[in-house]
């Protein structure tokens, strides 16, 4: 793959991945600008961790607005701009609804996804950042952000279970798969250098990076 024909990168994965301290690393790197998740800016999702079936909807549908408000720029891609680097996918977002929607809510969010997805862009590059629930739980447990602690365990084998049903199916853009178990691309420059050779020689639609296996 060639890295300076890519304009649009997306970094996802379950809570506790890693995609957003990735994505800044990505956006360093290949000196392009950052589209990050605002979750600071949702006046609900504190309020969603406390009580999910009250604040599911209002949660769900500020994060949809907002998110494609954010990608509305990105509808047509100009080779001669600078990259972009994201920490979310829209396509991701119904994952959510399903996770925490009752149907008639879900029937409400659909309505409103479909007439908003098809403003938005399609990445060049999607990366899928996946881990074991263990380390998962751990690493929100230890980053200490106090509306995250009211997640419970069993919401997040959940979700990394939705993520990895979502993006076994994913086709839409060419994927990279990684087991951020082991890596630390802060930290360590080397698991960064592995990971742009990775992604420079791509050949195929779906491929893994496993640390010790390639």
């Amino acid at each position: 793959m060639d890295l300076e024909r890519c304009r649009y990168i997306v970094v996802e994965g379950p809570i506790g991945a890693g995609k957003t301290s990735l994505a800044r690393q990505l956006a360093d790197h290949l000196d392009a600008e950052m589209l990050l998740e605002q979750p600071e800016d949702n006046p609900f999702l504190a309020q969603f961790y406390g009580d999910m079936a009250r604040f599911a909807l209002p949660t769900q549908l500020t994060f949809l607005f907002q998110r494609a408000d954010q990608l509305r720029g990105l509808a047509q891609i100009d080779m001669f701009r600078r990259p972009t680097v994201s920490d979310f996918l829209l396509d991701k977002d119904p994952l959510f609804a399903h996770l925490n929607l009752t149907d008639d809510e879900f029937a409400l969010y659909e309505k409103v996804y479909k007439h908003l997805k098809p403003q938005t862009a399609t990445p060049d590059l999607v990366i899928y950042l996946q881990a074991p629930v263990d380390t998962l739980i751990g690493r929100v447990r230890m980053r200490g952000v106090d509306f995250e602690q009211a997640i419970s365990d069993e919401y997040l084998a959940r979700l990394a279970d939705a993520y990895a049903r979502f993006f076994y199916r994913y086709d839409e853009a060419p994927l990279l798969i990684i087991n951020s178990e082991r890596l630390n691309f802060v930290d360590n420059q080397a698991h960064m250098k592995m990971l742009l050779a990775r992604m420079t020689g791509m050949r195929s639609r779906r491929e893994f990076f496993n640390l010790g296996h390639g």
